[in-house]
C-alpha cells in the first residue's frame, strides 16, 4: 500500500504522527472526499481505515489535553468561561 500525499506531509513536520491541528485537517479532507465521490471500493476502504486512525489520534490527544487541564484545576475539570 503507498501513503497518501496528504498523509505524508501531515506526518513530515516531526518525522512521526501529525499533529492534532494535522490530523483533524486530513480527516475532514478525508470524509469530503468519502462523502463528495464516487470512490472505487479499494479506495474506500483505505479512506475510512485511515479516518479511524485520524479520528483515534485526535481522540487521544483530546483526552490527554483534558486530563492535563484537571491537573492545573486540582483534579477537577471546570466549564469553560469564555468571555
Amino acid at each position: 500500500m503507498t501513503k497518501s500525499p496528504s498523509r505524508s506531509k501531515a506526518a513530515a513536520s516531526d518525522g512521526g504522527e501529525p499533529s492534532y491541528e494535522q490530523a483533524l485537517d486530513e480527516l475532514e479532507r478525508l470524509v469530503a472526499a468519502m462523502e463528495g465521490q464516487q470512490l472505487p471500493l479499494d479506495q474506500l476502504l483505505h479512506s475510512y481505515k485511515r479516518g479511524a486512525e485520524l479520528l483515534a489520534l485526535c481522540r487521544g490527544r483530546l483526552r490527554a489535553v483534558e486530563q492535563q487541564v484537571k491537573l492545573l484545576d486540582d483534579g477537577e475539570l471546570k466549564a469553560w468561561e469564555g468571555s
